[in-house]
């Protein structure tokens, strides 16, 4: 530790020879403009006047942030910095923040748009809410569906998604639905608790579920070969959830489209949802001052499966997430397992290969709850009986997976 400590203070660090590098590789995926990051990180300017910030956090390791245990599972979009990154950052600080000189890779890189967030493909779509929406400051929840038409004339396959907040400060969630009908557009603006929600809730969606939002999610990039199809003339349905706000604020998000050409997809990509309906010890009831565990078990699968990743999903009660397969032979292989739930960081965890699921395989889950008053992040004080709702005072269990039909090749554990 200390030749360690030596060699860096014999050493100039500057932003652009060492730092910048470590930023682009770690942290402007989420910090940039448009990003889930709370501001971009893309350029010394937005980096220097939060270089001692930057210092603290990474230097506790609270960011970059990833909470799934890799002891258990290993993914394609893991997060962390080695501790030579982070003494890295952190004599870069003590010297000054220095800017250092402007390489010629360093220029060419900028040009090439490497210091912007990565972007998958050559081609992308962007739909937008048609006009932005007023959230009203009544100290209340929102549920709102919008249509977003996409006016396609032509299939197209897309190999990544990322979802762009207007206004994070009251955004909660929110669901990417398809319609192929076209005959859900009198539902943009409506509330969920409209009545003739009814109504347009009969037609049979597209995609139930083609992408989430959650605080802390990231964009999905599914693997090479492999893509979703978004067919002519879909529209789509984003269900939003805005948080309680004292103030009226306004919010206009949308979807990015990165494309993909038909020629290179092999597999389209398919979605599995666990949903409450698959709790295994029904009823899905908290009541107040316990901590109750929940099971949840889908299967056996009916074919051969490949999945791409897992998304686990609950509120802020939400303790313990673990979820695994069992094979008919009795082989486990592991999902994800999150020892400590934080509502505000949670992600599409992407394996590094696909993971080959055999027919007959059954997927279960668990998850722990504390619903006690001496929970910090117990939204209800003192604490009350809670049940299934979307809003933050209600829970929930999802788990979310993106598949493809499995072939010879595909990782068997």
């Amino acid at each position: 530790m200390l030749i360690s400590s030596w060699c860096f203070s014999q050493k100039k660090i500057t932003y652009y020879a060492d730092v910048a590098p470590i930023l682009q590789n770690n942290c402007v995926e989420c910090h940039h403009v448009g990003g889930i990051g709370p501001f971009p990180l893309t350029t010394y300017e937005n980096v220097a006047k939060r270089a001692k910030f930057i210092a603290k956090v990474t230097d506790s390791r609270y960011m970059p942030p990833f909470r799934a245990d890799l002891s258990f599972q290993r993914y394609a979009n893991e997060r962390g910095l080695t501790a030579e990154e982070i003494n890295t950052i952190g004599e870069w600080v003590k010297q000054g923040a220095k800017p250092g000189k402007v390489s010629k890779k360093s220029i060419a890189e900028k040009r090439a748009g490497k210091l912007e967030p990565t972007l998958v493909g050559t081609s992308w779509l962007e739909f937008d809410m048609a006009n932005s929406y007023e959230v009203k400051g009544t100290g209340k929840e929102d549920f709102r569906y919008f249509n977003l038409p996409t006016h396609l004339e032509k299939d197209v396959y897309v190999k990544a998604i990322e979802f762009k907040v207007g206004n994070r400060k009251v955004l909660h969630h929110s669901r990417l639905m398809t319609d192929t009908t076209r005959t859900m557009r009198g539902i943009d603006g409506m509330a969920e608790a409209d009545p003739r929600v009814a109504e347009f809730q009969k037609t049979p969606l597209e995609e139930q579920f083609l992408y989430g939002w959650v605080p802390g999610n990231d964009r999905i990039d599914f693997p090479r070969g492999t893509a979703k199809r978004i067919r002519a003339g879909t529209d789509l349905l984003l269900n939003m959830h805005y948080a309680p706000s004292s103030i009226d604020e306004q919010d206009r998000s949308g979807v990015r489209f990165y494309l993909t050409d038909s020629a290179s997809v092999e597999r389209e990509v398919r979605t599995l949802t666990l949903t409450e309906s698959d709790i295994t010890n029904q009823p899905f009831v908290l009541p107040a001052e316990t901590k109750p565990t929940f099971y949840m078990s889908y299967g056996p699968t009916q074919q051969d499966v490949s999945l791409i990743s897992v998304l686990p999903h609950m509120h802020f009660l939400g303790k313990t997430f673990r979820a695994f397969a069992i094979t008919a032979g009795g082989e486990l292989i592991p999902l994800v397992k999150i020892d400590e739930w934080d509502y505000n960081w949670q992600m599409t965890y992407q394996f590094r290969e696909l993971l080959h699921l055999p027919r007959g395989s059954t997927i279960i889950a668990e998850a722990t709850y504390d619903n006690t008053s001496q929970n910090p992040e117990n939204p209800n004080q003192p604490a009350r009986e809670v049940t299934y709702g979307w809003d933050s005072t209600s829970e929930m269990m999802n788990l979310v997976l993106y598949y493809v039909p499995a072939r010879e090749g595909d990782t068997k554990k």
